[in-house]
């Protein structure tokens, strides 16, 4: 089947707390022909809604929704997402299981449940995490950029239309 490319991006409406999160799997082996296909790419597109939530807990509660959705997972799958919190979630490791899941003040922290399901599921999966950048101009993106794009706009559409 090849290596496996997870792209996972969130939109939310701050007002009302909800959220749409969009996930993409495509293989290396699909992406090594001349011509990507991006309209048949788009519509593999999955969305799903998420309530009570935030930016940061929305990012983190997409990329569990696939990693639990593609279960089980063979093999290494490489993880694109422009969520800071997730890229620093394994060096975070050491020092948030020390404290417990608390802040230094000895509180919990807000997204404790998601830190703690995340470890849980990458414990048993061979994952790399690769931080884009999101929201390039049209101009100057690569196809890497192009398919997180996918997956930033199906996101962002699903938001608008549930507003609406």
């Amino acid at each position: 089947m090849g290596q496996r490319l997870l792209y996972t991006d969130g939109s939310v409406q701050t007002r009302s707390g909800m959220g749409y999160g969009a996930y993409l799997l495509v293989t290396r082996n699909e992406l090594e022909h001349c011509d990507i296909d991006f309209h048949a790419l788009r519509q593999r597109v999955k969305t799903k809604r998420f309530d009570h939530t935030s930016s940061t807990r929305l990012e983190l509660q997409t990329l569990l929704w696939a990693l639990t959705e593609l279960s089980p997972i063979a093999g290494k799958i490489i993880v694109h997402t422009d969520s800071q919190n997730i890229i620093t979630l394994p060096d975070r490791r050491r020092l948030l299981e020390r404290r417990g899941f608390c802040s230094k003040k000895n509180q919990p922290l807000k997204n404790q449940d998601l830190y703690r399901r995340f470890y849980f599921i990458t414990d048993r999966i061979d994952m790399e995490l690769v931080k884009v950048a999101g929201h390039k101009p049209v101009s100057m993106r690569a196809d890497q950029d192009r398919l997180f794009a996918l997956v930033d706009g199906a996101s962002r559409r699903a938001a608008r239309a549930w507003n609406l």
